[in-house]
Protein backbone atom coordinates (compact mmCIF):
# COMPACT_ATOMS: atom_id res chain seq x y z
CA UNK A 1 0.00 0.00 0.00
CA UNK A 2 0.99 3.63 -0.70
CA UNK A 3 -1.94 5.60 -0.08
CA UNK A 4 -1.15 9.15 0.89
CA UNK A 5 -2.53 10.54 3.93
CA UNK A 6 -4.13 14.26 4.04
CA UNK A 7 -1.78 16.42 6.20
CA UNK A 8 -3.63 19.60 6.78
CA UNK A 9 -1.54 22.99 5.80
CA UNK A 10 -4.01 26.14 5.21
CA UNK A 11 -0.65 27.96 3.93
CA UNK A 12 0.37 25.15 1.56
CA UNK A 13 -1.53 24.97 -1.96
CA UNK A 14 0.28 22.34 -4.13
CA UNK A 15 -1.31 22.85 -7.42
CA UNK A 16 -0.08 26.73 -7.40
CA UNK A 17 2.86 26.13 -6.18
CA UNK A 18 3.54 23.25 -8.97
CA UNK A 19 2.53 25.41 -11.60
CA UNK A 20 4.73 28.50 -10.50
CA UNK A 21 7.81 25.71 -10.52
CA UNK A 22 7.36 24.86 -14.13
CA UNK A 23 7.34 28.30 -15.16
CA UNK A 24 9.82 29.71 -12.87
CA UNK A 25 12.36 26.54 -12.63
CA UNK A 26 15.14 28.24 -13.94
CA UNK A 27 15.23 31.09 -12.15
CA UNK A 28 14.18 29.45 -9.33
CA UNK A 29 15.65 26.30 -8.39
CA UNK A 30 16.59 27.18 -4.82
CA UNK A 31 12.43 27.54 -4.14
CA UNK A 32 11.70 24.05 -6.42
CA UNK A 33 14.22 21.95 -4.12
CA UNK A 34 12.67 23.25 -1.02
CA UNK A 35 8.99 22.25 -1.95
CA UNK A 36 9.49 19.30 -3.83
CA UNK A 37 10.66 17.28 -0.31
CA UNK A 38 6.74 17.91 0.17
CA UNK A 39 6.90 15.11 -2.36
CA UNK A 40 7.20 11.32 -2.11
CA UNK A 41 9.97 11.57 -4.37
CA UNK A 42 11.65 12.91 -1.01
CA UNK A 43 11.31 9.55 0.50
CA UNK A 44 13.07 8.10 -2.70
CA UNK A 45 16.46 9.88 -2.34
CA UNK A 46 16.46 9.33 1.38
CA UNK A 47 19.44 6.48 1.91
CA UNK A 48 17.86 6.35 5.78
CA UNK A 49 14.21 6.02 5.74
CA UNK A 50 11.97 7.04 8.89
CA UNK A 51 9.14 4.73 9.83
CA UNK A 52 6.61 5.62 12.43
CA UNK A 53 4.13 2.98 13.91
CA UNK A 54 1.06 4.24 15.78
CA UNK A 55 -0.91 2.36 18.16
CA UNK A 56 -4.16 2.71 17.99
CA UNK A 57 -7.05 2.06 20.41
CA UNK A 58 -10.37 0.67 19.06
CA UNK A 59 -13.92 1.94 20.15
CA UNK A 60 -16.46 4.59 18.12
CA UNK A 61 -14.08 6.15 16.15
CA UNK A 62 -11.46 3.86 15.11
CA UNK A 63 -10.71 -0.24 14.59
CA UNK A 64 -7.74 0.32 16.86
CA UNK A 65 -4.43 -2.11 15.76
CA UNK A 66 -1.29 -0.42 14.44
CA UNK A 67 -0.41 1.94 11.70
CA UNK A 68 2.72 2.15 9.59
CA UNK A 69 3.96 5.23 7.56
CA UNK A 70 7.09 6.27 6.30
CA UNK A 71 8.47 10.22 7.23
CA UNK A 72 9.69 12.68 4.27
CA UNK A 73 12.97 13.61 4.96
CA UNK A 74 11.84 17.08 6.10
CA UNK A 75 9.69 15.49 8.37
CA UNK A 76 6.43 17.59 6.93
CA UNK A 77 4.67 14.89 5.70
CA UNK A 78 3.54 10.63 6.12
CA UNK A 79 3.14 8.34 3.87
CA UNK A 80 0.53 5.73 4.73
CA UNK A 81 2.24 2.00 4.53
CA UNK A 82 0.24 -0.42 6.35
CA UNK A 83 -2.50 -0.82 8.84
CA UNK A 84 -3.11 -4.25 11.09
CA UNK A 85 -6.11 -4.36 12.92
CA UNK A 86 -4.49 -7.03 15.92
CA UNK A 87 -3.81 -5.83 18.29
CA UNK A 88 -6.97 -4.14 18.72
CA UNK A 89 -5.80 -2.23 22.18
CA UNK A 90 -2.31 -1.16 20.97
CA UNK A 91 -1.71 0.98 23.95
CA UNK A 92 2.70 0.75 24.01
CA UNK A 93 4.97 -0.19 21.38
CA UNK A 94 8.84 -0.87 20.79
CA UNK A 95 10.78 -1.18 18.08
CA UNK A 96 14.20 -3.48 18.06
CA UNK A 97 16.41 -1.10 15.84
CA UNK A 98 19.05 -4.55 16.15
CA UNK A 99 16.98 -7.16 14.58
CA UNK A 100 14.29 -5.04 13.03
CA UNK A 101 11.20 -6.46 15.39
CA UNK A 102 8.47 -4.33 16.68
CA UNK A 103 6.25 -5.41 19.71
CA UNK A 104 3.16 -4.43 20.86
CA UNK A 105 0.41 -5.11 24.00
CA UNK A 106 -3.15 -5.71 23.40
CA UNK A 107 -3.77 -3.47 26.61
CA UNK A 108 -6.73 -5.53 27.87
CA UNK A 109 -8.44 -7.40 30.95
CA UNK A 110 -9.00 -10.83 30.64
CA UNK A 111 -12.89 -11.48 31.05
CA UNK A 112 -12.70 -14.87 32.71
CA UNK A 113 -15.89 -16.13 30.77
CA UNK A 114 -13.80 -18.61 28.51
CA UNK A 115 -12.90 -16.55 27.67
CA UNK A 116 -15.02 -14.46 25.22
CA UNK A 117 -12.91 -11.32 24.22
CA UNK A 118 -9.61 -11.40 23.74
CA UNK A 119 -7.22 -11.85 26.47
CA UNK A 120 -4.39 -9.50 27.66
CA UNK A 121 -1.73 -10.38 24.70
CA UNK A 122 1.74 -9.07 24.08
CA UNK A 123 2.38 -9.46 19.89
CA UNK A 124 5.90 -9.97 18.00
CA UNK A 125 6.41 -8.37 14.57
CA UNK A 126 9.14 -8.81 11.82
CA UNK A 127 9.88 -5.23 10.05
CA UNK A 128 10.41 -6.10 6.45
CA UNK A 129 13.60 -4.06 5.38
CA UNK A 130 11.99 -2.78 2.13
CA UNK A 131 8.79 -2.05 2.68
CA UNK A 132 8.44 -1.21 6.70
CA UNK A 133 5.55 -3.13 6.59
CA UNK A 134 4.95 -5.33 9.77
CA UNK A 135 4.91 -9.31 9.53
CA UNK A 136 3.15 -11.28 12.43
CA UNK A 137 5.80 -13.78 13.54
CA UNK A 138 3.67 -14.99 17.16
CA UNK A 139 1.69 -13.78 20.05
CA UNK A 140 1.40 -14.93 23.70
CA UNK A 141 -1.14 -14.08 26.64
CA UNK A 142 0.37 -11.27 29.22
CA UNK A 143 -1.06 -12.88 32.81
CA UNK A 144 -2.15 -9.79 34.89
CA UNK A 145 -4.92 -7.14 33.31
CA UNK A 146 -3.86 -4.64 30.94
CA UNK A 147 -0.16 -4.69 29.60
CA UNK A 148 0.79 -0.44 29.66
CA UNK A 149 4.56 -0.85 29.29
CA UNK A 150 7.27 -2.57 27.24
CA UNK A 151 11.40 -2.72 27.65
CA UNK A 152 13.60 -4.57 25.38
CA UNK A 153 16.86 -7.18 27.73
CA UNK A 154 19.72 -6.65 24.66
CA UNK A 155 21.98 -8.27 26.97
CA UNK A 156 19.58 -11.54 27.91
CA UNK A 157 17.72 -11.24 24.52
CA UNK A 158 14.20 -10.60 26.36
CA UNK A 159 10.98 -8.50 26.11
CA UNK A 160 10.10 -7.29 29.67
CA UNK A 161 6.15 -5.86 30.61
CA UNK A 162 4.40 -4.02 33.04
CA UNK A 163 0.76 -5.32 33.46
CA UNK A 164 -0.82 -1.92 35.33
CA UNK A 165 -3.73 -4.41 36.71
CA UNK A 166 -7.22 -3.10 36.69
CA UNK A 167 -9.21 -0.36 38.93
CA UNK A 168 -12.33 -2.48 39.36
CA UNK A 169 -12.85 -4.38 42.75
CA UNK A 170 -14.17 -7.60 43.36
CA UNK A 171 -16.41 -7.69 46.72
CA UNK A 172 -15.90 -11.17 49.00
CA UNK A 173 -18.77 -11.00 51.89
CA UNK A 174 -17.12 -12.81 54.80
CA UNK A 175 -18.12 -13.70 58.55
CA UNK A 176 -15.60 -12.52 60.75
CA UNK A 177 -14.93 -11.36 64.07
CA UNK A 178 -18.69 -12.12 65.01
CA UNK A 179 -20.17 -10.35 61.76
CA UNK A 180 -20.82 -10.09 58.23
CA UNK A 181 -18.94 -7.78 56.31
CA UNK A 182 -17.15 -7.04 53.13
CA UNK A 183 -13.42 -7.50 51.59
CA UNK A 184 -12.61 -6.30 48.20
CA UNK A 185 -9.57 -8.21 45.91
CA UNK A 186 -7.75 -6.45 43.22
CA UNK A 187 -6.41 -7.17 39.85
CA UNK A 188 -2.66 -8.59 40.08
CA UNK A 189 -0.42 -6.41 38.91
CA UNK A 190 2.73 -8.05 37.39
CA UNK A 191 6.13 -8.04 35.80
CA UNK A 192 6.57 -10.26 33.10
CA UNK A 193 10.24 -11.31 31.27
CA UNK A 194 9.62 -13.59 28.28
CA UNK A 195 12.04 -14.92 26.58
CA UNK A 196 12.99 -14.00 22.11
CA UNK A 197 13.69 -16.40 19.57
CA UNK A 198 16.23 -15.90 17.43
CA UNK A 199 13.86 -14.17 14.88
CA UNK A 200 12.77 -12.15 17.38
CA UNK A 201 9.38 -14.06 17.60
CA UNK A 202 8.33 -14.91 22.05
CA UNK A 203 9.60 -17.73 23.04
CA UNK A 204 7.67 -17.91 26.52
CA UNK A 205 7.78 -16.73 29.68
CA UNK A 206 10.60 -16.64 31.77
CA UNK A 207 9.80 -15.10 34.64
CA UNK A 208 7.03 -13.75 36.70
CA UNK A 209 6.55 -11.11 39.44
CA UNK A 210 3.21 -10.66 40.78
CA UNK A 211 3.36 -7.00 43.01
CA UNK A 212 2.08 -6.97 46.42
CA UNK A 213 0.91 -3.91 48.55
CA UNK A 214 -1.22 -0.72 48.42
CA UNK A 215 -0.69 3.17 48.85
CA UNK A 216 -2.89 5.71 50.98
CA UNK A 217 -6.62 4.88 50.00
CA UNK A 218 -8.17 6.78 49.88
CA UNK A 219 -6.74 9.28 49.12
CA UNK A 220 -7.00 13.08 48.16
CA UNK A 221 -6.65 12.67 44.60
CA UNK A 222 -8.92 13.38 42.03
CA UNK A 223 -8.08 9.89 40.35
CA UNK A 224 -11.00 6.93 40.87
CA UNK A 225 -12.00 9.63 43.56
CA UNK A 226 -9.22 8.52 45.20
CA UNK A 227 -8.80 5.19 45.02
CA UNK A 228 -5.91 5.12 42.19
CA UNK A 229 -3.69 3.42 44.88
CA UNK A 230 -6.01 1.05 46.30
CA UNK A 231 -3.38 -2.10 45.18
CA UNK A 232 0.34 -2.29 43.15
CA UNK A 233 0.26 -0.63 39.68
CA UNK A 234 3.25 -1.97 37.48
CA UNK A 235 3.39 1.26 35.07
CA UNK A 236 6.54 0.79 33.90
CA UNK A 237 9.37 -1.58 33.72
CA UNK A 238 12.72 0.28 32.02
CA UNK A 239 15.91 -2.13 31.61
CA UNK A 240 18.95 -0.12 33.06
CA UNK A 241 21.92 0.86 30.01
CA UNK A 242 24.01 -1.90 31.35
CA UNK A 243 21.23 -4.57 31.21
CA UNK A 244 22.03 -5.65 34.63
CA UNK A 245 19.19 -4.30 36.43
CA UNK A 246 15.20 -3.72 35.57
CA UNK A 247 13.29 -0.45 37.19
CA UNK A 248 9.85 -0.84 37.93
CA UNK A 249 7.73 2.05 38.67
CA UNK A 250 4.56 1.04 40.78
CA UNK A 251 2.20 3.75 40.72
CA UNK A 252 -0.11 2.35 43.65
CA UNK A 253 2.60 1.93 46.00
CA UNK A 254 5.14 4.71 45.58
CA UNK A 255 7.60 3.29 44.75
CA UNK A 256 10.42 2.02 42.15
CA UNK A 257 11.41 -1.40 42.64
CA UNK A 258 14.78 -2.36 41.20
CA UNK A 259 15.29 -6.33 40.24
CA UNK A 260 18.96 -7.76 39.24
CA UNK A 261 18.20 -9.16 35.76
CA UNK A 262 19.13 -12.84 35.63
CA UNK A 263 17.12 -16.24 34.74
CA UNK A 264 14.78 -14.93 37.81
CA UNK A 265 14.50 -11.07 39.04
CA UNK A 266 15.82 -10.63 41.90
CA UNK A 267 14.15 -7.48 44.12
CA UNK A 268 17.97 -5.96 44.97
CA UNK A 269 16.72 -2.53 46.34
CA UNK A 270 13.83 0.33 46.08
CA UNK A 271 12.87 3.90 46.89
CA UNK A 272 9.71 5.22 48.19
CA UNK A 273 8.20 8.75 47.60
CA UNK A 274 6.19 10.35 49.62
CA UNK A 275 2.46 9.13 49.71
CA UNK A 276 0.30 9.98 46.78
CA UNK A 277 3.15 10.76 44.47
CA UNK A 278 2.53 7.58 41.94
CA UNK A 279 5.76 7.28 40.02
CA UNK A 280 4.52 6.39 36.47
CA UNK A 281 7.43 6.07 33.73
CA UNK A 282 11.05 6.77 34.15
CA UNK A 283 13.99 7.37 31.07
CA UNK A 284 17.68 6.76 31.61
CA UNK A 285 20.10 9.67 30.51
CA UNK A 286 23.63 7.02 31.09
CA UNK A 287 23.74 4.42 33.77
CA UNK A 288 23.80 6.86 36.68
CA UNK A 289 20.98 9.42 36.17
CA UNK A 290 17.49 9.18 34.47
CA UNK A 291 14.29 11.37 35.15
CA UNK A 292 11.12 10.32 35.78
CA UNK A 293 7.38 11.77 36.02
CA UNK A 294 5.29 11.30 38.95
CA UNK A 295 1.34 10.86 38.30
CA UNK A 296 -0.20 12.02 41.17
CA UNK A 297 1.63 14.41 43.08
CA UNK A 298 2.10 16.37 39.56
CA UNK A 299 5.79 16.33 39.27
CA UNK A 300 9.04 15.41 37.15
CA UNK A 301 12.03 14.41 38.92
CA UNK A 302 16.13 13.77 38.93
CA UNK A 303 17.61 10.67 40.05
CA UNK A 304 21.43 9.43 40.78
CA UNK A 305 21.25 5.82 40.10
CA UNK A 306 23.73 3.29 41.55
CA UNK A 307 24.88 0.55 38.63
CA UNK A 308 26.71 -1.13 41.32
CA UNK A 309 24.14 -1.82 43.21
CA UNK A 310 21.03 -0.17 42.34
CA UNK A 311 20.64 2.49 44.72
CA UNK A 312 18.79 5.22 43.86
CA UNK A 313 18.67 8.98 45.16
CA UNK A 314 16.62 11.87 44.64
CA UNK A 315 18.39 14.85 43.29
CA UNK A 316 15.69 17.32 42.24
CA UNK A 317 11.70 17.63 42.10
CA UNK A 318 9.63 20.32 40.17
CA UNK A 319 6.26 20.79 39.06
CA UNK A 320 5.45 19.29 35.78
CA UNK A 321 3.08 22.09 34.38
CA UNK A 322 3.72 25.62 33.16
CA UNK A 323 4.19 28.20 36.11
CA UNK A 324 0.60 29.91 35.09
CA UNK A 325 -1.29 26.80 35.84
CA UNK A 326 -3.22 26.09 38.58
CA UNK A 327 -5.83 23.38 38.02
CA UNK A 328 -5.73 19.54 38.65
CA UNK A 329 -2.85 17.44 36.64
CA UNK A 330 -1.76 14.09 35.37
CA UNK A 331 1.39 13.80 33.31
CA UNK A 332 2.07 10.55 31.58
CA UNK A 333 5.11 10.64 29.15
CA UNK A 334 8.66 11.64 29.87
CA UNK A 335 11.48 11.55 27.40
CA UNK A 336 14.65 13.10 27.26
CA UNK A 337 15.97 14.62 23.66
CA UNK A 338 18.89 12.41 22.22
CA UNK A 339 20.95 15.55 22.92
CA UNK A 340 20.40 14.89 26.77
CA UNK A 341 19.64 18.62 27.16
CA UNK A 342 15.84 18.47 27.65
CA UNK A 343 13.25 16.75 29.30
CA UNK A 344 9.97 16.70 28.36
CA UNK A 345 7.02 15.71 29.61
CA UNK A 346 3.17 15.77 28.10
CA UNK A 347 0.47 16.93 30.40
CA UNK A 348 -3.18 16.10 30.69
CA UNK A 349 -5.67 18.27 32.85
CA UNK A 350 -3.02 21.92 31.58
CA UNK A 351 -2.67 19.71 28.18
CA UNK A 352 0.22 20.85 26.68
CA UNK A 353 4.01 19.47 26.08
CA UNK A 354 6.54 21.10 28.56
CA UNK A 355 10.57 20.51 28.23
CA UNK A 356 12.92 21.39 30.99
CA UNK A 357 16.45 22.31 30.52
CA UNK A 358 18.82 19.60 32.67
CA UNK A 359 21.69 20.78 34.41
CA UNK A 360 25.09 18.81 34.63
CA UNK A 361 23.60 18.41 37.95
CA UNK A 362 20.95 16.88 37.58
CA UNK A 363 18.58 20.07 38.27
CA UNK A 364 15.24 20.67 35.60
CA UNK A 365 14.21 24.05 34.90
CA UNK A 366 10.82 24.38 32.65
CA UNK A 367 11.17 26.23 30.13
CA UNK A 368 8.10 26.17 27.58
CA UNK A 369 5.15 24.43 26.55
CA UNK A 370 2.83 23.62 23.35
CA UNK A 371 -0.30 23.30 23.84
CA UNK A 372 -2.58 19.74 23.00
CA UNK A 373 -6.18 19.21 22.30
CA UNK A 374 -8.32 19.57 25.20
CA UNK A 375 -8.60 16.15 27.48
CA UNK A 376 -11.98 14.47 27.87
CA UNK A 377 -10.36 13.45 31.72
CA UNK A 378 -6.67 12.01 32.28
CA UNK A 379 -7.75 8.51 30.97
CA UNK A 380 -8.98 10.19 27.30
CA UNK A 381 -6.43 12.13 26.56
CA UNK A 382 -2.62 12.91 25.06
CA UNK A 383 -0.86 10.08 25.94
CA UNK A 384 2.20 9.59 24.32
CA UNK A 385 5.30 11.32 21.94
CA UNK A 386 8.32 10.21 20.96
CA UNK A 387 11.30 11.98 18.95
CA UNK A 388 12.22 10.73 15.79
CA UNK A 389 15.91 9.18 15.98
CA UNK A 390 18.33 11.99 15.22
CA UNK A 391 15.71 14.22 17.76
CA UNK A 392 14.84 16.89 15.01
CA UNK A 393 11.25 16.28 14.93
CA UNK A 394 8.31 15.50 17.62
CA UNK A 395 5.02 13.41 16.91
CA UNK A 396 2.15 13.35 19.31
CA UNK A 397 -0.24 11.26 19.92
CA UNK A 398 -3.15 13.49 20.15
CA UNK A 399 -5.77 11.09 21.01
CA UNK A 400 -8.77 13.57 22.11
CA UNK A 401 -8.55 14.82 18.37
CA UNK A 402 -8.07 12.01 16.67
CA UNK A 403 -4.60 13.35 15.01
CA UNK A 404 -0.56 12.84 14.93
CA UNK A 405 0.76 15.55 15.01
CA UNK A 406 4.10 16.45 14.34
CA UNK A 407 6.82 19.36 15.30
CA UNK A 408 9.99 20.69 14.66
CA UNK A 409 12.68 20.62 18.03
CA UNK A 410 14.70 23.63 18.00
CA UNK A 411 18.84 22.47 18.38
CA UNK A 412 19.44 26.21 19.67
CA UNK A 413 16.58 25.72 22.67
CA UNK A 414 14.48 22.64 22.90
CA UNK A 415 11.28 24.69 21.87
CA UNK A 416 8.39 22.72 19.65
CA UNK A 417 7.44 24.46 16.33
CA UNK A 418 4.21 22.81 14.73
CA UNK A 419 4.78 21.72 11.32
CA UNK A 420 1.81 19.36 10.45
CA UNK A 421 -0.84 17.05 11.60
CA UNK A 422 -2.53 13.82 10.60
CA UNK A 423 -6.08 12.64 11.24
CA UNK A 424 -5.27 8.74 12.91
CA UNK A 425 -8.31 7.57 14.98
CA UNK A 426 -7.55 7.40 18.46
CA UNK A 427 -4.02 7.06 18.35
CA UNK A 428 -1.97 5.70 21.62
CA UNK A 429 1.61 5.52 21.14
CA UNK A 430 4.45 6.59 18.44
CA UNK A 431 6.93 4.15 18.05
CA UNK A 432 10.15 4.98 15.16
CA UNK A 433 12.79 2.64 12.94
CA UNK A 434 14.92 3.56 10.40
CA UNK A 435 15.17 1.38 7.24
CA UNK A 436 17.83 1.43 4.24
Amino acid sequence: MNIRTPLHNTYFNKKVVSTTLLVFATFMSPLATAVSMLDNSSIEKNPQRIIVYVGTYSGENGSGGIYAYEMSANGKSLTKIQHINAPAQAGYLIVNQKTLNLYSVDERKNDGRGPVSPTAMVYSFRIDKSSGELIPLNSMIAPGANPTFLSLGLRDNALYTANHGGFEHIEKVIFKDGKWQSEYDYDDATVIKYELEKNGALGGIGDLVVLKGHGQDPSKSKQLAGHAQASSHAHSAIVSPDGKYLLVCNKGTDEILVYQIGKKLELVNSYKFPAVSAPRHLVFSDDKRFYLDLELSNQVASMNFNPENGKITLVDKVSAVPPNFKGYNEPAEIRLHPNHKYIYVNNRGSDDISWFSVRASGVLEWKGSVPLAKSLNPGVAARSFAFAPDGTHLIVADRPDNKLKIYKVSADDGSLTILNEASVAQPAFISFASIE
